[in-house]
């Protein structure tokens, strides 16, 4: 059998396309698929199942998914957000909180923790382009914890922080104007 050279490439080509472990299925299709490692656990949660009511908006942030979801008390708006969660599951609470304060361009001080695990970091970091707590942060009713953003863009879709909720310092800037003190947050 005479293969032609455009064949060939095109064959290549599409085959280069498919995802990782795709052509394992025509060798043997009874033989289950593993999933590619970068396929995320994205999934979208109603507010209905985590909040008696929309009063003063709601925040549910998913650290499974990676993921925030925001709610207007009249539901005329909806925002998702991708976010960084904490590093293990010791490092957060879960449950239920709200916004007690709001602040543009914060201030941020390591917790005793953290100062024990990293004793090199500074005890204070001014508002600017290298602080951890990005452009704006909204401070929760729980100690140390915050939604906030970001200057390191890495982190992002990971686990990465201390504890807190990250985003992108465009879109926290966003959620900063929609949120307002009193609401509604919940981490699960």
């Amino acid at each position: 059998m005479k293969i032609k050279r455009r064949s060939f490439l095109i064959g290549v080509a599409a085959s280069a396309a498919l995802p990782a472990g795709a052509a394992l299925a025509t060798e043997d299709a009874a033989k289950p698929l593993a999933a590619p490692r970068n396929i995320s656990g994205f999934r979208v949660e109603k507010w209905q199942d985590h909040f008696p009511n929309l009063k003063n908006g709601v925040i549910l942030a998913d650290t499974r998914s990676k993921m925030l979801q925001f709610w207007s008390e009249d539901e005329s708006v909806y925002k998702m957000y991708p976010t960084s969660v904490p590093l293990t599951d010791q490092l957060t609470r879960r449950g239920m909180t709200r916004v007690v304060r709001k602040v543009v361009g914060p201030s941020w001080r390591p917790t005793p923790n953290m100062l024990k695990r990293n004793p090199n970091w500074p005890r204070y970091w001014p508002p600017g382009p290298d602080n951890p707590l990005g452009t704006h942060a909204l401070y929760l009713s729980w100690r140390y914890y915050r939604v906030h953003g970001t200057n390191d863009t890495r982190k992002i879709g990971r686990r990465s922080s201390n504890g807190c909720i990250g985003l992108y310092n465009e879109q926290i800037a966003e959620l900063f104007e929609l949120a307002k003190v009193g609401t509604q947050v919940k981490l699960i």
